[in-house]
C-alpha cells in the first residue's frame, strides 16, 4: 500500500444491521410493561452456522457446539439449537416479547449485542448467515428445530455458497470546495453563470445564482454516478456481488464508543479529516460519491485495498473500507415461513 488515503486492511467499524422482525413469526398479547407484543416462550434468532467437521470458514472446526455461550441482546445469554441433519447450528436466546423501544441510545445497543453476537459465530464457525434484528420465532427449541428443519436445505445451501465469503463495506468521498473548482473548470456554462454573477447587479444576481447552484447541483450528481460506475468497475473482477448503497446511512454502528478505538476514518490527500476544524465548524467539507456493500472471499481482501489505492489517490478523494463483516446485504430474508431472496 503506497497512498495514505486508503487502508488496505479494512476496519470493523461500519455495518448496517437491518432492523425489522422480517416477517417472523410473532405472536401474544400487549405487554403492559413496556408496550411490546408478549407471549409465552419464544426465541430470538441471529443466525445460522454450520458445524459440520470440515467447518466453512476460518472458524474451529470440530468444536462441540455445547461450549458456545455468548451474551446478547439485553444481556441475554445466547446458545446453539443445532440440527443432525444437516448440521446446522440455530444461535438464539429464549425471550417472551419483542424489542420494541423509542431510546435510540438502548436500540443501539441491542444492534450492536446483536451484531457482537453474529461476530462472535462467524469468528467460531466460518462465514455465518445472518439474521435481521429482532427476528423472533414463537415456541420452544422444539419449534426452532422444526422450522430449521423445513427450511434446511436452503440454508445449508446458503451457508455452503457463503462459506469464506465476507461483506466490505467502501465509501467513497471528496472534498467539496475541491470538486466544485474541478466542475467549474469543466463546464463552460458554469464558468459563464459564474463571471455572469460577477458582473451583475445584487438584484440579478440572486437569479443567476439560483441558475449556477442547479447546474452545479446537476454536475454534482453526473459526477457521483460517474464515480460510482468506475469503483464498481474496479471491483468487478474481485467480488461476486457489488451492492450500491446510496449516498444516505441507514442504521450505523460506527460512532459508537464500543468501535471509537478502530477508526476506520481515511484522510483526504492533504490530510484532513473531513472538518472544518480550521474555523471551528463541526460541519464536515467532504461529500459522499459512492457508498457500496462487497461481497468477497476473504482471500481477495488485500486486492480490494490495492484496487482502491489508484481511486484514493486522486486529489481531494479518500475512500473508507471497512469490513470483514458477515454478509448482511447479501444475505436471504429470514422468517417463520422459510427463507426467501433479497
Amino acid at each position: 500500500m503506497s497512498d495514505p488515503d486508503v487502508d488496505s486492511t479494512p476496519n470493523r467499524d461500519d455495518a448496517d444491521v437491518g432492523t425489522g422482525n422480517a416477517d417472523a413469526e410473532h405472536a401474544g398479547t400487549e405487554s403492559e410493561a413496556d408496550g411490546a407484543p408478549a407471549f409465552e416462550t419464544g426465541r430470538y434468532l441471529y443466525c445460522a452456522v454450520t458445524l459440520s467437521d470440515e467447518g466453512n470458514g476460518d472458524g474451529d472446526a470440530g468444536d462441540a457446539p455445547d461450549d458456545f455461550t455468548e451474551t446478547g441482546v439485553d444481556d441475554e445469554p445466547v446458545r446453539l439449537v443445532t440440527l443432525d441433519s444437516p448440521a446446522i447450528g440455530i444461535v438464539v436466546h429464549d425471550c417472551a416479547s419483542l424489542y420494541d423501544t423509542d431510546r435510540m441510545d438502548l436500540l443501539r445497543k441491542w444492534l450492536l449485542e446483536h451484531q457482537g453476537v453474529i461476530d462472535a459465530a462467524g469468528e467460531r464457525f466460518g462465514t455465518p448467515l445472518p439474521f435481521r434484528f429482532d427476528t423472533i420465532i414463537t415456541g420452544d427449541d422444539g419449534q426452532i428445530r422444526e422450522w430449521a428443519g423445513d427450511a434446511a436445505e436452503t440454508l445449508s445451501q446458503y451457508l455452503s455458497s457463503l462459506a469464506g465469503f465476507w461483506e466490505y463495506r467502501i465509501e467513497l468521498r471528496a472534498e467539496e470546495s475541491d470538486l466544485d473548482a474541478e466542475l467549474e473548470a469543466e463546464d463552460p456554462r458554469l464558468r459563464e453563470l459564474g463571471e455572469e454573477i460577477n458582473a451583475a447587479s445584487s438584484g440579478t444576481s440572486f437569479l443567476l445564482e439560483k441558475q449556477y447552484e442547479q447546474r452545479l447541483s446537476e454536475l454534482r450528481r453526473t459526477r457521483r454516478q460517474e464515480r460510482g460506475a468506475i469503483l464498481e468497475d474496479r471491483l468487478a473482477d474481485l467480488a461476486r456481488e457489488v451492492h450500491h448503497l446510496g449516498q444516505q446511512r441507514a442504521t450505523q454502528l460506527d460512532d459508537t464508543e464500543d468501535r471509537s478505538n478502530e477508526s476506520g476514518e481515511s484522510s483526504g490527500s492533504d490530510g484532513s479529516n473531513g472538518s472544518n476544524e480550521a474555523d471551528g465548524s463541526d460541519e464536515p467539507t467532504e461529500r459522499t460519491q459512492a457508498r457500496l456493500a462487497v461481497l468477497a472471499h476473504e482471500d481477495r481482501e488485500a486486492a480490494i485495498g490495492d484496487a482502491l489505492d489508484e481511486i484514493a489517490a486522486e486529489p481531494g478523494v479518500s475512500i473508507r473500507f471497512t469490513g470483514p463483516w458477515p454478509p448482511y446485504t447479501f444475505a436471504p430474508e429470514i422468517g417463520a415461513g422459510g427463507v426467501e431472496d433479497r
